[in-house]
């Protein structure tokens, strides 16, 4: 039978697969992230926001391509996209200049 759970959870060989262990790019994920609850500021801080933004990329990357289910595919595209929220939710904002504070007081 081709149902829902059977589309979502069942790889090309028929097994049923929920869960996995973790691969390198969520461990490194993993790794960055708690790293960051002690290196608060600085470059420290910088270059492991960057690793874990890169790792956790990657990994939807592989997770669309190569996923075992369309869960897992569905679960990278997820992440994709909240990914691609969060970089416009931090970088995407244009300051705006208001009209009072270009003018000259007198």
């Amino acid at each position: 039978m081709n149902n829902l759970f059977d589309r979502l959870f069942r790889d090309n060989t028929g097994e049923i697969i929920v869960a996995q262990a973790p691969n390198i790019p969520i461990l490194v994920w993993i790794g960055a992230t708690l790293l960051k609850l002690v290196f608060k500021t600085g470059q420290a801080k910088i270059a492991l926001d960057v690793l874990a933004f890169g790792s956790l990329l990657y990994w939807s990357f592989l997770e669309i391509t190569q996923g075992a289910t369309y869960f897992r595919r569905d679960l990278g595209v997820i992440v994709l996209i909240a990914l691609m929220v969060s970089v416009i939710e931090r970088f995407g904002k244009v300051p705006t200049v208001t009209a009072s504070s270009n003018r000259a007081t007198s």
